[in-house]
């Protein structure tokens, strides 16, 4: 890598170095060693992870797409590297790292960023994602694909959004049919081996979950909203409730079109469920039949369990943007952890752009299409200097908000710069 002093490396992805000095705090390279992913001394396991997370927020869809940037010397010099690594090697490298990998680094990022994003994260909306494998017939389980009405050949995964920040924080991909009714405990292992505790609330649909898995939920004192599908019998006792057994309340949220709603508040029993659950059947939400909520907090108001419910459109924002940005679905390989990698560099990318949206005055929910095209997506010089990088940006109406951010005050030393830190100019 060359950090002698004068170089000046043009680019037209300046805005890039923006997310360094996040990287930086959170000791990136050091989570990555301890991750126990393989390098070597050409490029070291900082240095390639560090080019696929490039990648992911540079919105490019294949690692075969880092050959467009080959000839880009500053964002070689992000990674710690002379260039880019080429396809070939991007490609074999993640043929080469394993789940406990994933989690160990995804464990060490969330740990790190959950003081500067979620400091008392307590609420968590869960959901599952088939990606569609698009190749020859393979062994693959098959999977309902939302766009295509239809079941197809698909690499399932599960996410965990925390509800305030909208920050995803857990992703599994090494799933099969099999794994996936267990999969809900195993994120609230994960996060009780981060935190020391579980979760305070949970929101996921009637599908993640059988009855079996949310008693196990319920015995370890965690509060779920969750929907429970509709049955024919079910409907038919609704509609013959008196008008009377039927409340009314506001669901007065900001830009919701349908805000009076009526519900039935009531205790049930569910096949292989232990005891009794809370069920709301409310009418009015848009539906032609009423929605069932299932509940194990009956101290929440029925107004309360559904606008907490309908906080869960969160994690499907979250995976919306991990599709349409973050290309999520361009699924190149039939081998799931080949596919883990991918999403956990989704789960990194994230966690930048929501961070970065954090620090821009005015962008604290911006999504991240829109602050890759108004900041990332910026031209410049990068120029190595005796005890700093430089980074100049070019001029874009923008840069004000980029000036009083400041985000390089701190004077974070880049380990794989040598110590050197990054300065931010504007032209």
């Amino acid at each position: 890598m060359g950090l002698a002093p004068g170089r000046r490396l043009r680019t037209r992805l300046a805005g890039l170095f923006l997310f360094l000095p996040l990287l930086a705090r959170l000791r990136f390279a050091d989570l990555v060693r301890q991750a126990g992913y393989p390098g070597s001394r050409m490029i070291p396991a900082p240095a390639a992870l560090l080019s696929l997370l490039a990648l992911k927020l540079l919105d490019k869809e294949r690692r075969s797409h880092i050959d467009d940037f080959n000839c880009d010397e500053a964002l070689g010099l992000f990674a710690g590297l002379n260039i880019l690594p080429k396809k070939s090697f991007m490609t074999d490298y993640s043929y080469r790292t394993a789940r406990p990998q994933q989690q160990a680094l995804l464990a060490g990022w969330v740990k790190a960023l959950a003081p500067l994003l979620f400091p008392e994260a307590k609420a968590f909306s869960l959901d599952v994602h088939p990606i569609p494998y698009r190749g020859d017939p393979t062994g693959l389980d098959r999977h309902d694909i939302p766009r295509q009405g239809k079941a197809a050949p698909s690499v399932l995964t599960f996410f965990a959004l925390e509800n305030d920040s909208r920050v995803l924080c857990y992703a599994n991909a090494n799933l099969t049919r099999i794994d996936q009714p267990g999969e809900l405990l195993r994120f609230v292992e994960f996060w009780h081996g981060l935190t020391g505790s579980d979760p305070q609330w949970l929101y996921f649909d009637s599908k993640l979950v059988p009855y079996a898995e949310l008693s196990r939920v319920n015995e370890r004192g965690i509060w779920f909203v969750t929907i429970r599908r509709r049955g024919g019998s079910l409907m038919r006792r609704l509609k013959g409730l008196p008008a009377g057994a039927w409340q009314g309340a506001v669901i007065d949220t900001p830009k919701r079109c349908h805000q009076h709603i009526r519900y039935v508040d009531e205790t049930v029993r569910l096949r292989d469920y232990a005891g009794p659950i809370r069920q709301l059947a409310v009418d009015g939400l848009g539906h032609e039949e009423p929605t069932l909520f299932l509940s194990n907090n009956s101290e929440e108001t029925a107004r309360n369990v559904i606008i907490r419910y309908a906080g869960r459109n969160r994690v499907e924002d979250g995976l919306g943007s991990a599709v349409n940005f973050f290309h999520l679905d361009c699924l190149a390989s039939e081998v799931r952890l080949n596919v883990d990698l991918d999403t956990a560099m989704t789960v990194l990318a994230n966690g930048c752009y929501r961070w970065l949206g954090r620090q821009l005055r005015g962008f604290e929910k911006a999504a991240p299409k829109q602050l890759y095209r108004r900041f990332v997506e910026t031209g410049g010089t990068v120029v190595t200097e005796a005890n700093r990088i430089v980074v100049q940006l070019d001029r874009r109406c923008h840069n004000p908000i980029l000036r009083e951010a400041a985000l390089d005050r701190d004077q974070t030393p880049i380990p794989w710069w040598h110590g050197r830190p990054i300065d931010f100019s504007y032209l």
